[in-house]
């Protein structure tokens, strides 16, 4: 039988919950199981490609909800988790008890655990240092930036691992490896190890070059980093560079998207007043209240540009 599990692509708690969702298939449903794995962008129009739900068994875990009759699993908490009223409708009519959403949710992968255990018979004992980290992480739960950015934690050098990592074979071997090994093993990993020294010296020089870039005006950040090799970054460096900004807007671009980013500072003493799920959608992009994005075409990085430079308007005038 083949499982195939979508997932939130370069992301600490999309690898996890797909890791999660595996164990509890492998444990609870059909141990024999072979699974594959897809990671998914949040993007204009329909991020789930023709065909891709070709396993005999389709999962979605940190992502979008799909009205597809090949959806047979679904675990999600991000408030743009309806496309459209029609697939959120289609979501509230469904009666295989295989599908479950809350937008309260810190993390998917908690969110998922919890509900695995207490509606499926699943125990988590196994798992609790990878579900309190992903919470941390999505949740953006740390005691401070300090700790955010210094990435002392293995659990952080693994966040910052995946989230620069775009082999498909090496996301699925991570990904494996959270099914089974501590987070400090699989940091110490060589396939780890071989591309996280560079990304820690680049992470460095991002922090140097955020606070070159960064304009910071009525407690709004923005920076465009787009036109340098910087393809992503630790998104706590604006507020412990600036730990007095509410929100951060940057701009990025990537060999195969254009990126806008939008934060609130979780450290902040002023209390955010926007819902950036709700921004980001707008423009086609999704996340939760503090933190949101939009993905455009490599090729549209003046769209980007001007979008983000809207949202930071926005932000400041709302």
């Amino acid at each position: 039988m083949r499982l195939k599990v979508l997932f939130h692509d370069n992301c600490f708690d999309g690898a996890a919950s797909a890791a999660l969702f595996t164990r509890f298939y492998r444990d609870r449903v059909n141990p024999q199981v072979e699974v594959h794995y897809f990671g998914l962008t949040h993007k204009l129009g329909d991020p789930f490609p023709s065909g891709v739900f070709d396993g005999d068994e389709n999962a979605v875990v940190d992502f979008r909800y799909s009205s597809s009759p090949k959806l047979t699993w679904w675990f999600d908490h991000h408030e743009s988790a309806f496309p459209s009223a029609a697939d959120e409708a289609h979501f509230r009519a469904d009666r295989s008890g295989r599908k479950f959403y809350d937008p309260r949710a810190r993390s998917c992968s908690k969110f998922l655990a919890d509900t695995a255990s207490a509606r499926l018979g699943w125990v988590t004992d196994d798992f609790e240092e990878l579900i309190r980290w992903a919470d941390i992480i999505d949740g953006a739960q740390f005691p401070d930036a300090r700790t955010a950015v210094e990435l002392k934690e293995p659990a952080l050098r693994l966040m910052t691992w995946v989230e620069h990592n775009h082999d498909p074979v090496l996301k699925e071997r991570f990904i494996e490896d959270l099914t089974r090994r501590p987070l400090a093993e699989i940091a110490a990993e060589p396939y780890v190890q071989k591309r996280l020294i560079p990304l820690l010296e680049q992470h460095q020089e991002a922090i140097e070059l955020i606070r070159q870039r960064a304009r910071p005006e009525q407690g709004v950040v923005e920076y465009d980093v787009s036109e340098t090799d910087l393809e992503a970054m630790n998104k706590f460096i604006v507020y412990y560079l600036f730990p007095d900004c509410r929100y951060s807007v940057g701009v990025s671009r990537t060999r195969t998207r254009s990126k806008v980013s939008v934060g609130s500072n979780p450290w902040a003493t002023q209390a955010r007043t926007h819902n950036l799920s709700e921004i980001c959608r707008r423009y086609g992009g999704g996340g939760h209240p503090v933190v949101g994005a939009v993905s455009l075409p490599r090729e549209a990085i003046e769209d980007a540009r001007r979008i983000a430079h809207e949202i930071a308007t926005e932000l400041r005038t709302g």
